[in-house]
Parts: C-alpha cells; sequence; structure tokens
C-alpha cells in the first residue's frame, strides 16, 4: 500500500493507458468544433445556418457551440433580422483585428 501513496494521476494513467471509446469521442469532439469554426471563418451565423454549412444535427451544433462559448473561442454578435436566433462569431474574428 504505501508504494501506491505517492502514484499521481499520470503515472496511473500511463499504466492504464486510454480507453478506446474516449478516444474516439475525444477526436469526433475536435472534428466537430474544428468544422465550426470554418463555418465561422467567412461571417457570424445562426446555429441554423452552422448546421447547415457543417451536416450536423442543431443539437450537435448547440452543444458544441455553447462549449466554444463558454471556454472563450466563440462569442456572440448581435441578433437575426426576424429576432429569432444569436448570431455567433470567433472571438478574434472581426473588423478590430487589422487595427494597429
Amino acid at each position: 500500500m504505501a508504494d501506491k501513496k505517492g502514484r499521481t494521476f499520470v503515472e496511473a494513467k500511463k499504466t492504464r493507458g486510454i480507453n478506446d471509446l474516449a478516444r474516439e469521442g475525444s477526436k469526433t469532439f475536435k472534428e466537430y468544433r474544428r468544422r465550426i469554426h470554418k463555418s465561422l471563418e467567412s461571417e457570424a451565423k445562426s446555429i441554423p445556418q452552422i448546421a447547415g454549412d457543417t451536416g450536423l444535427p442543431l443539437n450537435v451544433v448547440t452543444y458544441h457551440l455553447m462549449t466554444c462559448r463558454k471556454y472563450g473561442s466563440i462569442e456572440v454578435e448581435g441578433i437575426d433580422d426576424n429576432d429569432e436566433y444569436f448570431l455567433y462569431r470567433l472571438k478574434n474574428a472581426g473588423p478590430d483585428d487589422n487595427e494597429d
């Protein structure tokens, strides 16, 4: 028991390895976020517009968009003309980026 006391999480992960399901899930999440970010490179878009561009279901786009917003890579720019959906954009993409 004394030899396990100093064992860290990193050492345990190296010994145990990473679950294949978790590895595949991580790859899928990264791919979805990459597609969403690519969709938002040109202009601000609503969730249905992003879903149309990426081919992902609305609930998947919403989940990943809100996660990206929580961690600061995407922000709300405004609301659409019909006052139905928020418009989202990449946080570092905008007209103010080129100012010196």
